[in-house]
């Protein structure tokens, strides 16, 4: 495994402890108490979630409480019909030109990657290992390794598309791996799915940082408003994790619902964009 951990990883493991330690309980804990057990200074406790995602551990706190998806869904609810639909003939553009996604044809994906070739690697992230997976059109994989173990993430992502030739190349695919976190330039994504996945996987994209939907909302959106089931399986086998934001869409109830690398990832992606974009109303985001 080719990969250099930085402080991304160092902050994720940090922000893991953080939720641990608020579901036990400790919602109201002061900065000071909070920070000795996480056996840090406050001062140093402060600058780590400072830099990771511009607010303080206080603030980040109510980004992270298991009702914090209710109240995202009374407060920043997105409505996807009257969203804007980029079609799904050719290739679309989103988000300022930040995201370029082209699909894979339904012939190409019933081939199971057969004639394809994926390059992968991994690579540091602010939610943890990440395992990045491209081919000469864009990114078709982006999966995090941090509470499934890197050789299931592997297995998983492998096993999505069993046929195809597969080669570890970090080089190729870096610029946009740090396009994608550093949310600059242009990242291009190759979307390998069935139709009724790359429906979903669109719908995904045109929710903003920092909002939510339903799964019964995407599933309206898609024309098949009884399909819940099937679109939640479709939203869960979202290839392109946190640029496909799979982890915007929650339950009606306010529950989070699934999340195929495990639900303190989810938490911390809705918390670090919520905490973003009320921080940087401006921000474009995917």
């Amino acid at each position: 495994m080719d990969f250099q951990a930085s402080e991304n990883s160092y902050h994720y493991q940090v922000m893991r402890r953080a939720i641990e330690l608020i579901d036990d309980g400790g919602e109201d804990l002061s900065l000071e108490c909070l920070a000795q057990r996480m056996d840090m200074s406050p001062a140093h406790f402060q600058r780590l979630f400072s830099s990771w995602v511009g607010v303080s551990p206080k603030r980040y706190q109510q980004y992270l409480r298991l009702g914090h998806a209710k109240s995202l869904l009374r407060e920043h609810f997105t409505t996807l019909d009257t969203a804007h639909a980029v079609g799904l003939s050719g290739s679309g553009r989103l988000h300022d030109l930040f995201l370029r996604w082209e699909a894979m044809s339904p012939g190409e994906f019933a081939r199971k990657g057969q004639g394809l070739e994926i390059r992968w690697g991994w690579f540091d992230s602010p939610f943890g290992l990440a395992l990045a997976m491209g081919t000469v059109k864009g990114l078709c994989g982006l999966a995090f390794a941090a509470e499934t173990g890197a050789e299931p993430t592997m297995a998983d992502m492998r096993s999505r598309w069993p046929d195809a030739t597969y080669v570890e190349d970090p080089t190729f695919l870096r610029g946009w791996v740090e396009d994608a976190f550093a949310q600059k330039g242009e990242t291009a994504l190759h979307m390998i799915g069935s139709p009724l996945q790359i429906k979903v996987w669109e719908a995904l994209l045109r929710i903003p940082s920092g909002q939510v939907s339903t799964y019964s909302e995407i599933a309206g959106a898609v024309g098949s408003p009884r399909a819940v089931r099937a679109v939640g399986t479709a939203v869960g086998r979202n290839p392109v994790s946190w640029l496909i934001p799979c982890h915007r869409a929650l339950r009606k109830s306010g529950a989070l619902g699934g999340y195929h690398w495990g639900l303190p990832v989810k938490r911390a992606m809705l918390a670090f964009e919520a905490a973003r974009s009320e921080e940087q109303p401006g921000l474009v985001t995917p």
